[in-house]
């Protein structure tokens, strides 16, 4: 009996440990402000990779982005959910949302800080390739990639997905670097054909390199299948679809293969 124990074990010691996405909290600072993150990699993939930025809806950062960049990670690139409220806090009722949103999006300088804390922290990361990084966005994480795209940031690319695209600084010819996707249904309430008419009228007058996706029939929130939960519980116009969801994600590999090649 001794000797079969002693055996399996020796079988045991001698296969290799399956590679998996690894993931894990992280706390970095911005502004004096604690920012709660998380960070995801395949330690399958060798040496240094291509890293892409995640950021949250309103709710705040949630188990949703966290599932995002674990996408991401299968995909081979290093993912960080990031937050942009600060304490990783996140809001239970659309009123909170919309007020942790708008103290983000009406301070401009304190959103720019906080976007490059999490840009910082996974330059910093052992196994990214600084030279290679985007953004992806859902929500108002949307809007946040795309203001930060208008600012400058040294990304390859970013995506919006359902993000709002209006601004009250539009992008200026020659500073925007990276290239730019947004997703939006021709049905969403919040996002209406006008705004993004005026979005690529922006991108067109900025000679921004950029493409703008249009689901007919598809409403907001349009990527996460929560959405029908909360259309139900607080009376949303949100509504998860699935093909829109399935397409914009093929799109989106595509894209990132292109610019952080």
């Amino acid at each position: 009996m001794k000797r079969i124990l002693l055996s399996l074990a020796l079988l045991c010691l001698s296969v290799p440990a399956f590679a998996a996405v690894q993931g894990k909290e992280i706390s970095y600072a911005a502004n004096g402000t604690t920012m709660k993150g998380y960070i995801a990699y395949d330690d399958a993939v060798k040496g240094k990779r291509p890293a892409v930025l995640v950021v949250h809806e309103w709710w705040g950062h949630n188990d949703y982005a966290r599932k995002r960049a674990n996408m991401l990670a299968e995909l081979g690139y290093v993912a960080l959910a990031v937050d942009m409220y600060g304490d990783g806090k996140q809001a239970l009722h659309p009123d909170d949302a919309g007020k942790f949103a708008g103290e983000v999006s009406k301070n401009r300088p304190m959103a720019k800080a906080r976007f490059e804390a999490a840009m910082k922290v996974l330059r910093k990361n052992k196994h990214v390739d600084g030279h290679k990084l985007a953004a992806v966005g859902y929500c108002f994480g949307g809007s946040v990639v795309l203001n930060m795209a208008r600012e400058g940031e040294d990304l390859k690319g970013v995506a919006s997905f359902h993000g709002g695209l209006g601004t009250d600084a539009p992008a200026v010819a020659g500073k925007v670097k990276a290239q730019v996707r947004s997703f939006t249904g021709a049905d969403d309430k919040m996002i209406p054909a006008a705004q993004v008419d005026t979005f690529k009228q922006e991108m067109e007058k900025a000679g921004v390199n950029y493409k703008a996706v249009v689901y007919p029939g598809v409403m907001h929130s349009f990527t996460n299948p929560d959405a029908d939960k909360y259309a139900k519980k607080f009376s949303l116009p949100l509504a998860y679809n699935a093909d829109a969801d399935k397409d914009s994600w093929a799109q989106l590999q595509v894209f990132l293969a292109d610019v952080l090649k």
